[in-house]
């Protein structure tokens, strides 16, 4: 499976919101000036990312971004499935129609089993993981993602 942008930048912005999320909203320029990402792409992100419940939004001139739910229950399986459109590592492991052969086939099984491996390993890792290893990162003055 090849993550495209969408997860990896997501991830990042979720990091951001939870880096800078005790000083108030999080404004997606902030984000976009700290990660090297376009404002353009973080708003298609923030669009899925507040849909998967993962994030709120305040407007006015206070306004922002905050994590909708604590970094303690956001794994990072759930963020690749919100924001990947197809996560499986084949395409007829999640739909078998796209396949005369699919329910007998020995190869989809392979497929089937390593996706459900990688999301395993996927989902033990949360947000408040990746936190203590990017305030580690951030205090050492190393880049954290």
């Amino acid at each position: 499976m090849q993550l495209t942008t969408r997860s990896r930048y997501g991830l990042r912005m979720l990091l951001d919101i939870a880096l800078h999320g005790d000083e108030g909203p999080v404004r997606i320029q902030d984000i976009a000036k700290r990660r090297g990402i376009s404002v353009k792409y973080l708003e298609q992100l923030i669009r899925a990312l507040k849909k998967a419940g993962f994030i709120n939004s305040k407007r006015g001139p206070k306004g922002g971004h905050v994590l909708a739910t604590p970094a303690e229950a956001i794994r990072v399986g759930d963020v690749v499935r919100a924001l990947e459109s197809r996560p499986e590592l084949t395409e007829c492991v999640g739909n078998p129609e796209v396949c005369m052969i699919s329910t007998d086939c020995v190869t989809r099984q392979i497929w089937a089993r390593a996706t459900e491996s990688i999301f395993r390993e996927l989902d033990a890792i949360h947000l408040s993981d990746l936190l203590v290893q990017a305030r580690r990162s951030e205090i050492l003055g190393l880049p954290c993602c």
